[in-house]
């Protein structure tokens, strides 16, 4: 005899939202790289394709969510689906691991393998006097190939400021949860409203630390391997931060609409998993790209 609870799994009509999402990151990756092309250039649209692409993108999320809302609050979802969600939204977060352990990845492999071989070690003493005469192997480089020298972006002031800032957001971020849980909804408005102040003032001190990068320092996504693997790394998780923020609002607007309770609220703990993900994240980037 089947279980009653495994009759019906819904299956949600065809939706334009994939193809409106692909089109939104064509445009975004196109702006980003025309961009980034015309830094030095006074002429260029780069800028309006990356614009135009994350308008795109964020009516995308919205509309997504709300036909998902609008499912979820009509009662279609049954325990199948709710763990067809849970198995997505863990193989999600799995994936986007893959996604940093690469740029990590391609971090170590500069910083323990090119770095020495550049600088001639035992096994390659020429390499340095054929490829690059003046070449220290020293971790970070701030000299580039051109002979332009930039400066390291030191872990003290705006970096440790963002990190005690999103060590307190996983603590509201839990306080919220928990909250939730127990359905004390004054708990939850509180915390996952102090979590998304967090979220939007880290998102602002990391702007201002890219402009100081930028007019003090010197350093830049043209500052050799060091100015890549910097803004690489600290500029797709800003990304990641920035979609989870938007997920905190929508969760944060749910909440004042009378929706979840402590037994159903998946979409929240889905929401509060991704936030922890993002703090740890943050806190191995400071480590290896900001202190070691």
């Amino acid at each position: 005899m089947s279980n009653p609870d495994y009759q019906h799994y819904y299956v949600p009509a065809q939706s334009p939202w994939p193809i409106v999402g692909a089109v939104a990151l064509f445009f975004i990756a196109s702006g980003a790289g025309l961009t980034v092309m015309q830094l030095n250039s006074e002429q260029g649209n780069g800028h309006w394709l990356l614009f135009i692409g994350m308008a795109i993108l964020f009516y995308m999320l919205f509309g997504w969510f709300r036909n998902v809302i609008s499912e979820s609050q009509q009662g279609l979802y049954s325990k199948q689906m709710d763990q067809s969600f849970r198995q997505g939204m863990s193989w999600f977060i799995f994936s986007e691991v893959m996604f940093f352990f690469a740029f990590f990845g391609a971090l170590f492999y500069a910083r323990v393998f090119a770095v020495p071989w550049l600088g001639g070690d035992s096994n390659n003493v020429m390499t340095q006097e054929v490829l690059w005469p003046s070449f220290e192997a020293v971790w970070p480089l701030i000299t580039t190939p051109s002979g332009e020298t930039t400066q390291a972006m030191g872990w003290q002031g705006l970096p440790l400021i963002n990190t005690i800032i999103l060590l307190v957001s996983s603590v509201t971020i839990h306080f919220a949860h928990h909250g939730m849980e127990q359905d004390k909804r004054g708990q939850v408005k509180v915390f996952l409203g102090l979590t998304i102040a967090l979220g939007i003032a880290f998102l602002a001190l990391q702007v201002e630390e890219y402009v100081h990068a930028y007019n003090d320092l010197g350093l830049t996504l043209q500052s050799g391997i060091y100015g890549n693997t910097f803004f690489m790394l600290t500029g797709f998780h800003g990304m990641h931060v920035t979609l989870g923020t938007i997920m905190l609002i929508v969760m944060w607007l749910r909440v004042f609409k009378g929706h979840f309770s402590g037994e159903k609220h998946f979409a929240f703990q889905a929401t509060a998993w991704y936030w922890h993900f993002v703090d740890v994240v943050w806190l191995c980037l400071f480590v290896f790209v900001y202190v070691l």
